[in-house]
């Protein structure tokens, strides 16, 4: 049985050697990186760390799973998921562009920073998202209906802002509070519903 202060320190290792390689794979480029490099960045034996990971790709796959685990749990916590479904949704797109700007290190990892193809399939932040537009759709708030057109449209004009803001910190950029919020409220009311998509009397 594994006693609590090694399980303990091997998480810490675990996160040691996370740390390192979001570093060395953000300032050198996935290519670049080795596991031995890794592993001498924090002290380890090139054997040892296959203790933690088998190969680069589950390491760089770690990061970016941790990535995505941060964004999902601040989409979970946002508040008012009972509320208006369009008003949600654009706290969300908000709330979405806030974490990546605030996280620039793990936006990357989920979403920008590149390494061959390895089959990715949606996450749940994805599904957070999924879920928000599918309300708007119930409610007939949207006039699309097809559920992952309208998410995959919100998501590329919220990631596009997110991801020029973090690459591009020194353009001229205007006020970006004023302009996440027009690109997010623009994305999502050009999928309202008119009275005449509704059905209903004009």
């Amino acid at each position: 049985m594994v006693s609590p202060l090694r399980e303990r320190h091997r998480a810490e290792l675990r996160q040691a050697i996370l740390g390192a390689a979001a570093d060395a794979f953000a300032r050198d480029g996935y290519a670049s990186v080795s596991l031995r490099a890794v592993a001498d960045a924090v002290g380890l034996s090139h054997g040892a760390i296959y203790g933690y990971f088998k190969d680069k790709d589950e390491l760089f796959e770690a990061l970016v799973q941790q990535s995505f685990d941060q964004l999902a749990a601040e989409l979970r916590a946002l508040p008012g998921r009972r509320g208006d479904p369009v008003r949600f949704l654009k706290r969300a797109g908000r709330k979405y562009v806030e974490f990546g700007l605030k996280n620039p290190g793990a936006y990357e990892f989920a979403f920008i920073l590149r390494r061959p193809a390895s089959g990715q399939k949606p996450h749940a932040t994805y599904e957070h998202v999924r879920s928000a537009v599918k309300r708007c759709i119930d409610a007939k708030r949207f006039r699309i209906r097809n559920v992952d057109l309208a998410s995959q449209a919100l998501w590329t004009a919220v990631h596009g802002v997110t991801a020029l803001l973090i690459l591009r910190p020194d353009f001229p950029w205007t006020k970006k509070k004023a302009l996440i919020g027009l690109v997010v409220d623009s994305a999502v009311d050009g999928l309202l519903a008119t009275s005449h998509d509704r059905g209903e009397p004009r």
